[in-house]
């Protein structure tokens, strides 16, 4: 059995399902490589299967690591403003064999893991300081 070229496989994805970016695939490609180091999985075999929900946390690390204040837009740009769009990306890989899953998987695990605004925005903005804290004048 021929084994299938990514980008080729990407194009068919995109000319099937055009709402995201060709560069949202190949990030989310880099992201679960990042989620396997980060969890410590073994690179190949049944053990390196990573639920939906572990790969949108690892997704959102990444993002924050790769694109710091901008991962939002960023996403956005790409057509991603949610975490199921994830899901439907890594389904759109399963169905041309780029990626995998068990029988127990399911799009909706990517569904409602984390809301944007707070995942990518929140960790950049100052933290608010206590009145106790300013009037000891400690930061």
């Amino acid at each position: 059995m021929k084994k299938i070229n990514f980008q080729e496989a990407l194009n068919q994805v995109i000319k099937d399902d055009p709402r995201f970016a060709e560069d949202a695939y190949v990030f989310l490609r880099e992201a679960l490589d990042f989620t396997v180091k980060l969890l410590d999985k073994p690179t190949e075999g049944p053990a390196r299967h990573i639920s939906g929900q572990e790969l949108i946390q690892g997704i959102r690390q990444y993002a924050l690591q790769e694109f710091g204040p901008l991962a939002l837009r960023v996403l956005n740009t790409w057509g991603i403003h949610r975490t199921l769009d994830f899901g439907e990306m890594v389904y759109n890989l399963i169905r041309v064999g780029i990626m995998g899953k068990t029988d127990e998987d399911r799009v909706e695990d990517f569904a409602n893991g984390f809301d944007f605004e707070d995942a990518f925005t929140k960790p950049f903005q100052p933290r608010r300081q206590t009145r106790a804290a300013r009037a000891a004048g400690l930061n």
